[in-house]
């Protein structure tokens, strides 16, 4: 359906369409216009999280793809999403969703741009690299605050932005809230001792120590990616993932489904790392990867094996890094063992708009506070890292 904007003016021949599925989007098309660095926007991995069922009907994820077209051409499109609660977004405002019950007000639905389950930074508007930036995202972030006042949205959260289109945002009236989360940069190592000089020796030895425990148990640890990966391979992961979730979160978010679809269609993406202990597989990772970015997912094994996590999670994904380039390794959420084996704490940004006027100064003064606290947090964790470049920064 095509839909005008009152008091929204756009360039000619522009016009701009809400689909309830990513099914009714051309894939080329839409794929064309993603960020190189940004592989969650793909269309493959969106269709896999309908097609399984993580998202859409009887889901708290309800999608809305705002896609804006020339001629028939699309030129940029915002993936977004009605919530009726806050679980798998990893911005935590539950605080916000009480203080609005207690005040009588429905903070329930709101409108979500994110990945859904996925902490990850990267690019949420969409724009094809040959248009206008601002032109095109101020035609896309209208028509979404026309559809959240459509839809009885209580306001709007960006998640995981960019720096650009956090700035971009807070012109339209959006406010800003800053966390963090530990990221690996690569500072052109040639190989992990390269990385290792850049650490204070103390923590120089144990992670040396950490590595050399797994050699002399006897694991076997690899990297399997692509064309590689087998059924086994997504079968070992599955009940890794599943078993994770069961003892820390309770019910999982995505399902065996998800996985299946993942292997089918977006295997070129996926890079595993798989401990085997003799002939069963004793633990592993899922993690993603795009050009010079590494995403690291979902970890799990059999049993505890002391310092496997550190190996799987981090210093293998290193060497990976280091062989292939990879510029940015981003662990996933909270985890100060990150911290301590390498990562640098680093801002991660949001973008929100809350309709009702006194909610919205409240969140406003809440939001000041709590970026002077995340600075000063992130200064004293990269004054106290293992890491030269950032110690006494």
């Amino acid at each position: 359906m095509i839909h005008s904007i009152t008091g929204l003016k756009m360039k000619k021949g522009f016009q701009l369409r809400v689909h309830n599925s990513i099914s009714g989007i051309d894939k080329e098309q839409y794929n064309a216009i993603v960020d190189p660095q940004n592989p969650f926007l793909e269309y493959e991995f969106l269709e896999a999280l309908e097609k399984s069922g993580c998202v859409g009907e009887r889901t708290t994820w309800d999608p809305r793809y705002i896609v804006l077209e020339e001629r028939g051409k699309i030129v940029g499109a915002l993936t977004a999403y009605i919530r009726l609660d806050s679980y798998g977004e990893y911005i935590f405002d539950w605080e916000w969703a009480r203080a609005f019950e207690s005040s009588g007000l429905s903070y329930y639905p709101k409108m979500v741009v994110a990945i859904p389950f996925t902490p990850a930074t990267g690019v949420r508007i969409l724009v094809h690299p040959e248009y206008s930036f601002e032109d095109c995202a101020e035609s896309l972030v209208k028509r979404l605050i026309d559809l959240s006042i459509e839809e009885n949205c209580s306001s709007i959260h960006f998640l995981f932005l960019t720096d650009n289109e956090k700035e971009f945002l807070e012109t339209m009236g959006f406010m800003t809230r800053k966390t963090h989360q530990y990221h690996w940069k690569n500072k052109g190592y040639k190989t992990f001792e390269d990385f290792l000089s850049d650490m204070r020796s103390g923590r120089k030895k144990q992670i040396r120590k950490e590595r050399k425990f797994l050699e002399d148990a006897g694991l076997q640890i690899k990297i399997v990616e692509g064309n590689d990966i087998e059924n086994e391979h997504m079968d070992a992961i599955w009940g890794f993932y599943t078993d994770t979730h069961s003892k820390k979160w309770g019910s999982a978010y995505l399902n065996r489904n998800f996985f299946d679809l993942m292997y089918e269609n977006f295997r070129h993406r996926i890079v595993l790392v798989m401990a085997k202990d003799g002939d069963i597989w004793a633990g592993g990772t899922f993690n993603i990867v795009k050009n010079e970015s590494l995403f690291g997912r979902y970890w799990g094994a059999v049993c505890n094996y002391k310092n496997l996590h550190f190996e799987c999670c981090f210093y293998k994904l290193i060497d990976y890094s280091i062989e292939r380039g990879v510029q940015v390794f981003e662990a996933g959420a909270q985890g100060e063992h990150k911290f301590l084996r390498g990562f640098g704490a680093v801002p991660t940004y949001s973008s929100h708009y809350i309709f009702h006027s006194g909610a919205r100064v409240a969140i406003k003064n809440y939001l000041k506070g709590e970026i002077e606290y995340t600075d000063n947090l992130i200064r004293q964790y990269n004054r106290q890292s293992p890491l030269k470049y950032l110690y006494g920064k």
